[in-house]
């Protein structure tokens, strides 16, 4: 990435200074929008044929301008600026795609700078054909691909559409991609700018990436829907079960006889026998009484209201005994409790398992082993209703070479995050801010940093040298020590023999 970073501190950002990308190596379509304008781009005239007229139109507006809160002055983009608009505008490759040898890489970038209700934000690219006109681009204008992030409500998606030709009847069905097993929601929600990447290869194989991350990969004989190839067999849609087919697994003993000692008329619960009321049961007391403290609100009209009466309260006189009212005994389950009887049920010997129709040759089979073989595209658009405004679009690039694209990618979106990494508050600014807002956290700052540093300051700067272990405070550890005072009264008396060896040489003879 060519850019310079200006000085920045702990309490500072840096400043990352922008340079538009330029396409390098082989590549069908290039766009960055760094000229400011919109040429080589064709705004859509056309209506769209099953809306109202209110909404038929595509006149939604767009512009190239910075992003809104743009952390590279200069970075020009296409935004689209309406709401509740029919939006549609297209440019044409520098020459058209064709599905050979070689793989598809197309990338862009999106940023939903007011974040995103419902709308989507893919890219079409449109089908080669004599009569296409980008003037009149709407929704039923043929395309080979459809890719990108759509959202309404919380469903999150990342389309991935290619129109496949039937070989027999030459028309053209959706092929949809499986939906990705990653979390979507944060590149609709975070405001920053994503790049959505899609690469097809020569071997049917294919790869979703945002941010140069894959999301969703898979192949396009196997993960489509509905698939590339129809089934080799059918079933019959002529074949009908016959009327005497039997399906039940199992079926009631028709051999069995209800016992003679089946009471099917015994209750499923009977009162307790064995239960004794408990002692202080007041039989006389109310489980609930009137509210005493209750009055008959003054506007109470007994010949429309009929007769007031205090609402109910629970009987303090029970707060204390173990019940009021009269007593009954609890209900337990029946031991002789059977129910109604029911013949068991056995093997159906005459079961014939679930019948399904006979399997015929499908008369619409085809095998396409090869769909990346897809219908040459020379144009590519954005075709879309959006409840949000705002949403920026930047650096368009469809190249047949992925190192072409990762270095288109590294000079435009990398830049792009590059800023706005450097534009995020370091660690320190941060405790600033909130301790602006929330003073008491200077305490807390001092406490848990401040301190700590100090106190290790202090003990290694005034720390005192180690002298030499007393016999007093050898005795403060439980391993073995050396014997001083042996070794003391040892040195002595060497002392007093060198004295006495002295004194002999020195007497006379």
């Amino acid at each position: 990435i060519e850019a310079r970073v200006s000085f920045c501190s702990v309490l500072f950002v840096c400043q990352v200074m922008y340079k538009a990308p330029e396409p390098m190596g082989e590549h069908f379509f290039a766009e960055s929008f760094d000229r400011g304008t919109m040429d080589g781009w064709v705004l859509s005239r056309a209506k769209k044929d099953d809306a109202d007229e209110e909404i038929a139109k595509y006149d939604g507006k767009w512009a190239v301008e910075e992003m809104k809160d743009s952390k590279l002055p200069g970075d020009m983009g296409l935004v689209l600026k309406s709401r509740a608009k029919h939006h549609a505008i297209s440019s044409l490759l520098l020459r058209p795609f064709t599905f050979e040898d070689k793989p598809l890489i197309v990338q862009y970038e999106v940023n939903f700078q007011s974040g995103i209700d419902c709308g989507g934000a893919y890219v079409k690219l449109l089908t080669q054909t004599p009569d296409l006109d980008l003037n009149q681009f709407v929704d039923k204008t043929s395309y080979t691909i459809m890719f990108g992030p759509d959202k309404c409500g919380e469903d999150y998606k990342l389309h991935f559409i290619f129109r496949h030709k039937n070989p027999k009847t030459g028309e053209f069905e959706e092929k949809h991609a499986k939906k990705p097993d990653a979390d979507l929601r944060t590149y609709y929600t975070d405001k920053k700018t994503h790049l959505y990447t899609l690469v097809l290869n020569p071997d049917n194989s294919f790869e979703v990436l945002v941010d140069q991350t894959v999301v969703n990969s898979g192949n396009l004989l196997t993960d489509m829907t509905p698939p590339v190839n129809p089934p080799a067999e059918i079933e019959d849609p002529d074949d009908h079960k016959p009327e005497d087919w039997d399906e039940r697994a199992k079926i009631q003993d028709p051999d069995a006889v209800k016992p003679e000692d089946w009471d099917e008329d015994a209750p499923a619960q009977i009162a307790d026998e064995d239960a004794v009321k408990p002692d202080g049961w007041l039989d006389d007391e109310p489980e609930y009484i009137g509210d005493p403290e209750a009055a008959k609100p003054e506007d109470w009209d007994e010949d429309m209201d009929g007769e007031w009466e205090a609402p109910q309260i629970p009987n303090p006189a029970c707060e204390t005994a173990p019940g009021c009212g009269v007593w009954k005994r609890p209900m337990i389950d029946n031991p002789n409790y059977k129910g109604k009887w029911k013949p068991p049920m056995i093997d159906n010997p005459n079961y014939q398992g679930v019948w399904k129709p006979r399997k015929i040759p499908n008369p619409a089979f085809f095998e396409d082993l090869h769909p990346f073989k897809m219908t040459p595209f020379s144009a590519v658009g954005l075709e879309l209703w959006s409840m949000t405004s705002d949403i920026f679009f930047d650096n368009f690039f469809i190249t047949n070479d992925r190192n072409t694209a990762d270095r288109w990618a590294n000079d435009g979106w990398g830049l792009k995050k590059a800023a706005e990494g450097a534009a995020e508050p370091s660690l320190a600014s941060q405790m600033l801010t909130a301790a602006e807002e929330r003073p008491w956290l200077w305490i807390v700052y001092v406490l848990t940093v401040a301190l700590p540093l100090v106190l290790i300051i202090v003990f290694c700067c005034t720390g005192k040298k180690k002298s030499a272990a007393t016999p007093a405070e050898y005795k403060k550890t439980d391993e073995p020590q050396p014997d001083v005072k042996e070794d003391e009264e040892g040195e002595e008396e060497e002392v007093e023999e060198e004295k006495a060896e002295e004194a002999e040489k020195s007497s006379p003879g």
